[in-house]
C-alpha cells in the first residue's frame, strides 16, 4: 500500500558506495518495500535470476520508500522494484505534467536516475495508483468501464455511493481532482466517508455493500479487488499520476550481470493490472506466501 502523499527523499547526497563495481562472483542484494505487492515482486525478481544461475541475497520487505531508495543509492542493496510515479518527489518534480503519463514518467525516471548510477528495466503495465472502483455487478450492468462512464451514469442519475477516506475526499489531488476532470459532483449523500486511509475498510465496505456502498477509494492493483467483486473505473484522463512497478538496479551491478535486463524485462512485461491484483490477492485475501506465488506464476510462465 502507497500513502496518497509519499515522503520527500533527497538525492542529493548519494554515497560514493553505490558506484563501488561489482563483481559476477558477488550475489545480487535483492530488496523491496515492506508491502504485499513488495514481496511479491522482490520474490518474482529473487526467483528469475535464481533459477537462471544469478546468485541472490534475500533483503525483501526492507521498509518504506525512503529506507529502500536510500540503501540502494548508498550501495547496500544492489535491486528492488520502484514505482515510476515516485520520480515526482525523488527530484521534487511534484507540480509536473509527466508523471500523469506512463511513458513520460518513465522516462523522466529512468533518465535522471541514470545520471546517478541507477538503471530503470521495462515497468510493468499495471498501475498501482489511487483510483475509484465499483462493484462488478453494477459495472456489468451499466457497462461501466471508466471515469468517463462513471460521469454518464450518474448524469442520469444512476445509484451511487462512494466509501472513502477524509484525505481522499478532501484532497485536491483525489476525489476533487476527478471531480472537475470527469464534470460530476458527489453529494454528502453519495459519500460514506471512513477514518483513516485503509484501501481494505473501503472495498470492504463496497463489498458488503455498508449504508448502500456501491463503489470505494482503492488503489490499482489492490489485491482485494477481484476476491471483492470491484473493478478500477479507468482514469482515462491521466488524472492521477501513474505508478508503474520497475526493477531498479545499480549500473555495476547489471555491468556484472547483463542478463538482469532481459530477464526481467520479460517477467515485468506480463504483470498487467488484473495479473498484479491476482498475485496480491493470493498473498493478501487467500494466505499464500509470497514465495510460493511467484514460484507458481514463473511455472504458469514456463510452460
Amino acid at each position: 500500500m502507497r500513502l496518497l502523499l509519499k515522503p520527500l527523499i533527497g538525492v542529493c547526497a548519494v554515497s560514493v558506495v553505490a558506484f563501488s563495481q561489482a563483481s559476477a562472483n558477488d550475489p545480487v542484494v535483492v530488496s523491496s518495500k515492506i508491502d504485499t505487492e513488495g514481496s511479491v515482486l522482490g520474490e518474482l525478481i529473487i526467483q528469475t535470476l535464481e533459477r537462471h544461475n544469478i546468485a541472490t541475497e534475500n533483503r525483501l520487505q526492507l521498509g518504506g520508500t525512503s529506507v529502500v531508495r536510500s540503501a540502494l543509492q548508498a550501495g547496500e542493496i544492489d535491486l528492488y522494484p520502484e514505482y515510476t510515479g515516485n520520480g515526482a518527489f525523488f527530484f521534487d518534480m511534484t507540480d509536473s505534467p509527466v508523471w500523469n503519463n506512463a511513458n513520460e514518467a518513465y522516462e523522466t525516471v529512468r533518465e535522471r536516475d541514470a545520471e546517478q548510477g541507477l538503471i530503470w528495466l521495462q515497468p510493468a503495465s499495471a498501475n498501482n495508483t489511487w483510483a475509484m472502483s465499483i462493484r462488478e455487478d453494477v459495472a456489468t450492468e451499466h457497462e461501466l468501464v471508466s471515469l468517463d462512464d462513471l460521469a454518464v451514469y450518474l448524469a442520469e442519475g444512476g445509484e451511487f455511493k462512494f466509501a472513502a477516506s477524509a484525505e481522499f475526499v478532501e484532497s485536491a489531488q483525489a476525489l476533487p481532482a476527478f471531480q472537475d476532470a470527469y464534470g460530476f459532483t458527489l453529494s454528502d449523500d453519495q459519500l460514506l466517508v471512513l477514518s483513516g486511509g485503509n484501501t481494505a475498510a473501503t472495498m470492504r465496505a463496497a463489498a458488503q455493500q455498508t449504508s448502500g456502498v456501491n463503489a470505494a477509494m482503492t488503489y490499482g492493483t489492490d489485491g482485494g479487488l477481484s476476491a471483492l467483486g470491484l473493478v478500477v473505473l479507468e482514469d482515462s484522463r491521466g488524472v492521477q499520476p501513474v505508478y508503474q512497478p520497475a526493477p531498479v538496479v545499480r549500473e555495476s551491478v547489471l555491468e556484472a550481470y547483463p542478463d538482469i535486463e532481459t530477464l526481467l524485462n520479460e517477467v515485468f512485461a506480463t504483470l498487467d493490472l488484473v495479473t498484479l491484483q491476482r498475485l496480491n490477492a493470493d498473498v493478501a485475501v487467500n494466505g499464500l506466501s509470497p514465495t510460493q506465488v511467484a514460484s507458481d506464476y514463473l511455472e504458469h510462465l514456463d510452460n
